[in-house]
């Protein structure tokens, strides 16, 4: 998403006369005859017969591996499916409505109380942002965003995987550790935000919030917009009954922990704080079959 730019100059300069050309030539014929020989002679030995150099030698590299694309990043590892993390603190008063809501410490260990499954897949680095702009796009649906992924040849995420991109093999309730920090993501604005259908555009570039960050380097999970994400289960899955889920929350006072969620709007609800990422099988191994 950055762009670059290059300019250049040159310059025409007058011929030279013949003799120089022609020296300069024979120095030219001289020094691509002695690194022939010199090859030569590394590849064959002294008094051996020649033979085939070697094409190693002689063939500029192949590209390196890349299982995902440069906007994405690879998720490997074994995630758990159902995880028991404790809240050792919460950050609102006992009187609070909210009491139970956002939690301010977890232990700092997480039980993984099924057996857990190996995922390796791509994920987008960062929310995708609207053209020309680092601010992430918004007034995206599920739909909008299922077809935005399918046109990149990528997909929306399944639950699961956009969990574990947050959460890493530690389990971490937020993307950036076990204790809550209202400083790491852009979270917890409580002022001048608007009112529901009338919500202000209070975005931020992505990736500006650099502790915002999960195990896998994944930005943004945690505030900035809601991400939608594709249930679990065959085809288009479902969750308390419906395909699609919103993860990571935007930039109010929510949870904003991994494994929080949020379903209730059908396929073509969009509003300023929903927003879009998108994951892809990742490329096989070199030395896969």
């Amino acid at each position: 998403m950055a762009f670059l730019g290059a300019t250049a100059a040159f310059a025409i300069q007058a011929c030279a006369s013949s003799n120089a050309r022609d020296a300069r030539e024979e120095v030219t014929s001289a020094e691509i005859h002695s690194a022939h020989v010199t090859r030569s002679t590394a590849v064959t030995g002294a008094g051996s017969e020649p033979f085939a150099p070697n094409r190693e030698a002689i063939e500029p590299p192949r590209p390196l591996y890349a299982p995902c694309p440069a906007s994405m990043t690879l998720i490997e590892g074994e995630s758990c499916p159902d995880v028991e993390q404790t809240c050792l603190e919460w950050l609102d008063p006992p009187s609070s409505r909210y009491a139970h809501f956002r939690c301010k410490r977890y232990a700092t260990h997480a039980t993984c109380k099924v057996s857990t499954v190996y995922r390796r897949y791509c994920i987008d680095t960062t929310e995708r942002t609207e053209p020309d702009s680092q601010l992430p796009r918004h007034e995206m649906s599920w739909t909008s965003s299922r077809a935005l992924c399918e046109a990149d040849t990528a997909r929306l995420c399944r639950e699961s995987e956009w969990v574990f991109a947050c959460e890493g093999v530690e389990m971490r309730p937020y993307p950036y550790g076990w204790e809550r920090d209202s400083t790491a993501c852009h979270t917890d604005l409580t002022e001048g935000i608007g009112r529901v259908g009338h919500l202000r555009d209070l975005r931020a570039p992505v990736g500006s919030h650099v502790r915002c960050a999960s195990p896998f380097g994944v930005q943004d999970m945690a505030g900035n917009v809601e991400e939608w994400a594709q249930a679990d289960g065959p085809g288009t899955g479902s969750k308390m009954g419906w395909k699609e889920v919103l993860k990571g929350s935007w930039w109010i006072p929510s949870r904003h922990a991994c494994r929080q969620f949020q379903v209730g709007h059908n396929d073509s609800y969009k509003g300023a704080e929903t927003g879009t990422r998108c994951c892809k099988d990742a490329e096989a191994r070199a030395s896969d079959p």
